[in-house]
């Protein structure tokens, strides 16, 4: 029987997931404008109709709205909470109305008011991995085969106990750790296994298993397995420095797990169903939240480091499309036209609106009241 935790955890989760990071993120653009002496007009959590807010004394609304899928920072100059360019205003901008304005800022000042929001949710994914690694230390387990599980592809292969898995498609595996990170996304598929038997190094080719695996409420993931257990892991205390560099690894690991999980989508080796939008994350919120606190805020890491992800993607509308724009500025010595920019923004929302459209609807499809 699969736990199920109330449907108010749910909504609960989401806000203490996307409430603080959509923050933080949206303050790294707005301190590093203001660092630049560039204006906001509007700083918003949420879309839509403002529930409540205020006006500061340099003019700037801080406002919560009614949408809790995101927020903004309205700069000056901006036509709307997208940053899309107002062409008139920009073509006929007098020296007072240039003054503050985002897009008579530098270059280089642009690109770094934009990307201090994914930083921003970097950032506070590294700290809180660092905080993790720093607190319970780290898994240490070699390379070496303990044992097999009842299903293992390794033990078909002619892989025995002992041996020393040294790299698996050329890529060198130093611990445990970096086996499992190399298989899990590819079920199914063959891979080639180097590995040492008492000095003797040779390569094998190994089909990964394909492995359906069901957490305690039900979610399902397919993942790739070799079918092999580590051989006495044990946990080592670590040193700041340790752990900040464990939580660039980690890090860099996921942001390759993301890339390649999109990859199969798009090539159709994984199921566009794995998408998941607000109503998944709320779901899945809620689940970490009845977990207790250090499961929930290893997830909102996870959720945060995705933010950056995503915002980063070259689509005009979010932070990658407008850093896309400007390295082409940086090219071409000038921008491109303000009328091309703004249907290229415009264009940008109606793609993100139709995938938050897509994935709510997957979301919706997954849900047990929906299936059948």
């Amino acid at each position: 029987m699969f736990e199920t935790p109330p449907f108010w955890m749910w909504i609960l989760g989401f806000l203490l997931v996307l409430g603080p990071l959509v923050t933080v993120h949206e303050l790294g653009h707005y301190l590093v404008a203001r660092w630049f002496g560039v204006k906001a007009d509007a700083f918003s959590i949420g879309f839509g109709k403002e529930l409540f807010g205020w006006t500061d004394r340099r003019g700037t609304r801080w406002r919560v709205s009614a949408l809790p899928l995101g927020g903004y920072v309205q700069f000056k100059g901006d036509m709307n909470p997208a940053s899309i360019p107002d062409a008139d205003s920009i073509a006929h901008a007098s020296a007072d109305e240039r003054d503050g304005s985002f897009h008579f800022a530098a270059l280089w000042k642009r690109a770094l008011i934009v990307f201090a929001g994914p930083a921003t949710n970097l950032l506070v994914t590294l700290a809180i991995f660092a905080s993790f690694n720093l607190a319970y230390g780290q898994v240490v387990a070699s390379s070496a085969i303990g044992s097999f599980a009842p299903v293992s592809a390794a033990r078909e292969a002619g892989l025995r106990e002992g041996d020393q898995i040294v790299a698996i498609n050329g890529q060198r595996m130093a611990q445990f750790e970096d086996i499992s990170q190399s298989v899990i996304m590819y079920p199914g598929k063959v891979v080639d296994i180097t590995f040492d038997r008492g000095g003797q190094v040779t390569t094998r080719p190994v089909k990964l298993a394909t492995s359906i695996e069901t957490d305690r409420f039900g979610n399902k993931s397919t993942v790739g397995r070799l079918g092999i257990y580590a051989a006495a892991p044990k946990v080592e205390p670590v040193g700041p420095l340790k752990a900040v560099q464990l939580s660039v690894d980690q890090s860099v690991g996921l942001v390759k797990m993301m890339v390649t999980g999109i990859g199969q989508i798009v090539t159709g080796d994984r199921s566009v169903r794995e998408l998941g939008g607000p109503i998944k994350i709320a779901k899945y919120s809620g689940e970490q939240l009845s977990l207790g606190p250090q499961a929930f805020v290893w997830f909102a890491a996870m959720i945060s480091i995705n933010l950056a992800f995503i915002n980063l993607l070259p689509i005009p509308a979010l932070d990658g499309g407008h850093l896309a724009f400007y390295a082409a500025e940086a090219v071409r010595r000038k921008p491109v036209g303000p009328r091309s920019q703004e249907w290229a923004y415009r264009t940008g929302v109606a793609l993100v609106l139709a995938l938050m459209l897509f994935v709510t609807i997957n979301d919706l499809a997954s849900l047990p009241l929906f299936k059948g």
